[in-house]
């Protein structure tokens, strides 16, 4: 079996995982994505099938260190609107992501700002 079919099956695996932990909720869904240069989070209704609050790192002006602190500062943002929004907790999904890095500092920034998760 070749080294990049044994990564896609392990990702595959990660997120089946994770979608199986998420369904026994119903609380609204925090969903985290990264790509290679930007970083978004969206607040999900999965009952309606409705995004109620996003935010990316796009959005946010005078972002300023690493890939980190720019998630962690969109965490923050999130966390507020979705305040605003009367919404004070909610699951986190990972999807196929690890927990460390970008994800880590994103949840880091939801709990700072004052979202339960």
């Amino acid at each position: 079996m070749s080294l990049i079919r044994k990564n896609q099956k392990r990702t595959q695996r990660r997120l089946l995982r994770n979608k199986k932990r998420l369904k026994s909720s119903s609380l609204n869904r925090v969903s985290a994505f990264k790509s290679l240069k930007y970083f978004y989070g969206q607040l999900i209704d999965d009952n309606a099938g409705s995004t109620l609050v996003s935010c990316s790192s796009l959005e946010l002006k005078n972002l300023k260190g690493d890939k980190k602190e720019q998630a962690k500062a969109v965490g923050i943002e999130l966390a507020k609107r979705a305040i605003q929004k009367g919404i004070s907790q909610a699951k986190f999904d990972r999807g196929a992501f690890i927990y460390h890095g970008r994800i880590k500092s994103f949840a880091e920034g939801l709990r700072e700002g004052g979202l339960k998760i």
